[in-house]
Formats: structure tokens, C-alpha cells, sequence
């Protein structure tokens, strides 16, 4: 009931019970229910909220539910339950709206494939291919596994490797080519 402009006059409903509210309702009296919503609809929205972790759907979960308990007021057996039925009513249709959130995942949200390249398949093929090739190198002799790991490794220049080894450079380019050949033999499985 309004009295001056935006000024509301206190109904003898305001102070009634629960009890004698829901009883109301359910026999259809609109002021009574009109009662209940102002009462618990408040809480029921801090409640739809805290569920739905955002404020955006939050009045329309309270509503839906609302509409519910109006058109289910008369399955109420007690009527001094009211508030508890009344957020069970609106935590159910806060997870109903959580679940919904999950159906309809909008397809550009969702994380691309992974490239082939990452496929486990490939991955357990380059990891043996990875050993395989790590017992071939620690079969070589020391100085071409040297010359063989800062050449295509490292991307040492003969000339570098030289002087890092302390050998003449047709050294290297002897040690470099056995080491490749040996490993092109060894390896010719993965190839």
C-alpha cells in the first residue's frame, strides 16, 4: 500500500506469520505472497548469488523461482516451512542454471586441439627416437661424439670445433663424417 509518492503504509500483513502468509497465498491472496517476496526475497537473492558466483542471473533465478512457489504453494504441508522451501526452490534453480551454463559452452571459449606434434603418439615416438639416438652417441668414440655434438648441436663451425678440440681441421672433418656415418647405419630404423 502506497500513500504519499514512494511512501509505503505498514499492512497488517507485514507483522503476519509465515504460517498465516503461505496459508494466504495459497488460497490465492496475491497481498500475502506479495508479503513473502518482500520478506525473502533478498535472501534468496544473496543465496542465488553466493551459487552462481555472479550477480547476472541472479534476479531472474529469484523470479523463476517465485513463479514456482506461487504455483506450488498449495504442495506446501507447513506453512511456518516457508523460508526453507523457499531456498531449496531457488538453490535448486541456481544449479539448474549453473548446469545449463555447462550444455551450451560457447565453442569459441574452448581451447584449440593441440597440434599434432603434441599428439601422445608422436610424443612416445620422439622420445624413443631421442633414446635411441642418445645410445648411439654414447657408443661413439669420445673424440667424434665431441666433434658430432658441437657441430650439430652446439652449430660449431669446423674451424671452431678445431680450435675447441685442439685439432687440425681435416681432423674434424674425418671424425665428423665417421661419427655421421655411424649414426646414419645405427639409426636407419628411424628414418
Amino acid at each position: 500500500m502506497l500513500g504519499r509518492v514512494g511512501e509505503q503504509i505498514a499492512s497488517p500483513l507485514d507483522t503476519a506469520t509465515d504460517q498465516m502468509l503461505a496459508d494466504r497465498a495459497a488460497d490465492g491472496d496475491l497481498r500475502a505472497f506479495e508479503v513473502l517476496v518482500r520478506r525473502y526475497g533478498p535472501l534468496m537473492r544473496v543465496y542465488a548469488t553466493r551459487i552462481l558466483g555472479s550477480n547476472d542471473e541472479t534476479d531472474d533465478v529469484v523470479q523463476e523461482s517465485f513463479i514456482t512457489a506461487w504455483q506450488q504453494l498449495g504442495t506446501l504441508a507447513d506453512g511456518r516451512a516457508v523460508k526453507s522451501w523457499l531456498m531449496r526452490i531457488v538453490g535448486r534453480r541456481s544449479i539448474d542454471r549453473l548446469r545449463a551454463r555447462r550444455l551450451h559452452v560457447n565453442i569459441d571459449d574452448t581451447d584449440a586441439p593441440a597440434p599434432e606434434s603434441h599428439a601422445p603418439h608422436v610424443l612416445a615416438e620422439t622420445l624413443s627416437q631421442t633414446e635411441a639416438l642418445a645410445h648411439v652417441l654414447a657408443a661413439l668414440p669420445e673424440e667424434q661424439r665431441r666433434c658430432w655434438t658441437l657441430r650439430e648441436l652446439a652449430d660449431y663451425s669446423y674451424g671452431e670445433i678445431a680450435d675447441e678440440l685442439n685439432l687440425p681441421a681435416s681432423t674434424v672433418r674425418g671424425l665428423l663424417a665417421r661419427a655421421r656415418k655411424t649414426l646414419l647405419r645405427e639409426m636407419e630404423d628411424w628414418r
